[in-house]
């Protein structure tokens, strides 16, 4: 049995009427307490508590997710993480707030932080050398691709411009200036690791960290690259080209690999997450993979049938009608929709006909009324029960 989900408000511990500076405080004193470093007894826990807290600040930081919780609780955000619900390397997006809430507690280098147990380095962690040493990975990029409907039907390849860290062209992501030494670091010997030994009544225990001095990096850089400040990398202006496939929906995302911010002092580069926004439609709304549309006809056209044209999504098509059709009547246009997302096939086209009612009658439209009035007399029926199948698709 799947355990029920807890109040977001409740675990950050913060009213339904917090203001995203309430939430941000009450996130930065709870995360700091559940850190794993901090809770050393039982770190699994504390990591799952971390999580918990993250994916609460997640939703509640962001106002589309947020109003969706507060009018429809949590099945009104889970289907916007994904299959297996919330995952960070995928569905946290505010990794600026990380590094300003944390970056004093979790920044320098130091092995075995949160960014490492928790995001895999794709928040900018730690990943060590063949000899020992330590590089940072390149935090990861999220941005924001709005598409139509018609983009989504077609698939479409798209430009986004956008600023990310690469690696320094004076230094050439070594972080030294030009014609500097680059010394092996005294205290760790080039390794970029300490240990430390330490003996208790149950025995010696050897702690393995990153080397305070180098920052686990194993070399010491007397002479920083000025236009980098000794980082190896500086932040530039990109353009990207991604290609979206067809039948892509809102909340999906595409990954591109190692096409992020590059690490300090030649690290890998993290990813870019493209995370698709599907635009409102002004005639079509989306369900699924199918198209649904209202189709206003006249009381003549219901009665007799009819041939009536149809808008889609591309041109237009021919609709028939049938006599004596009524108003709220679904046609299923098969194969009309959106094609779906890594499969063959497409969705359908759903109209729903609507008889119009003017609200306005000339003079020879009131005539002709009573007189069909005057012949339907007595026709009508009598109330009756509803029919609850007219309301299914």
């Amino acid at each position: 049995m799947t355990p029920t989900k807890r109040d977001y408000y409740e675990i950050l511990g913060v009213p339904k009427s917090a203001d995203e500076s309430q939430v941000k405080q009450a996130y930065r004193a709870l995360a700091k307490k559940h850190h794993p470093d901090m809770n050393r007894e039982d770190p699994k826990a504390a990591e799952e508590k971390f999580k918990e807290l993250s994916e609460a600040y997640e939703v509640l930081m962001d106002k589309k997710k947020r109003a969706n919780y507060d009018q429809f609780g949590h099945a009104g955000v889970d289907p916007s993480f994904g299959a297996g619900g919330f995952d960070f390397r995928r569905d946290f997006t505010h990794s600026d707030d990380i590094q300003d809430i944390f970056g004093s507690m979790f920044g320098g280098g130091g092995g075995g932080s949160i960014f490492d147990m928790l995001f895999g380095g794709g928040m900018g962690g730690t990943a060590r050398t063949r000899g020992g040493r330590q590089v940072r990975r390149g935090g990861d990029l999220n941005v924001r691709l709005a598409l139509t409907l018609e983009e989504v039907a077609t698939g479409v390849e798209k430009t986004i411009q956008l600023k990310r860290f690469e690696s320094c062209s004076e230094c050439h992501g070594e972080g030294a200036k030009s014609g500097a030494d680059i010394k092996e670091c005294p205290a760790c010997k080039g390794a970029g690791e300490v240990r430390q030994v330490s003996r208790s009544m149950f025995g010696q225990f050897i702690n393995v960290g990153a080397c305070p001095q180098c920052g686990g990096e194993g070399k010491i850089i007397s002479n920083p690259c000025p236009s980098c400040k000794g980082e190896g990398r500086v932040k530039k202006e990109a353009t990207i080209r991604v290609k979206v496939p067809a039948g892509v929906s809102n909340g999906n995302y595409i990954p591109l690999r190692n096409q992020g911010n590059i690490g300090p002092k030649l690290g890998p580069a993290g990813d870019i997450l493209v995370y698709i926004e599907e635009k409102e439609h002004p005639l079509f709304h989306r369900h699924g993979d199918d198209l649904v549309l209202a189709l206003p006809i006249s009381y003549s056209q219901a009665a007799l049938g009819a041939k009536v044209t149809v808008p889609m999504l591309s041109g237009k098509a021919e609709l028939s009608i049938p006599t004596g059709t009524r108003s709220g009547k679904i046609f299923r246009m098969r194969g009309k929709g959106l094609p779906r997302l890594n499969s063959s096939g497409s969705g359908d086209q759903l109209i729903r006909v609507e008889i119009y009612i003017p609200s306005k009658l000339s003079t020879e439209e009131k005539k002709l009324l009573k007189q069909l009035g005057e012949v339907q007399n007595g026709r009508v029926p009598s109330p009756h029960k509803v029919d609850l199948s007219q309301f299914e698709e």
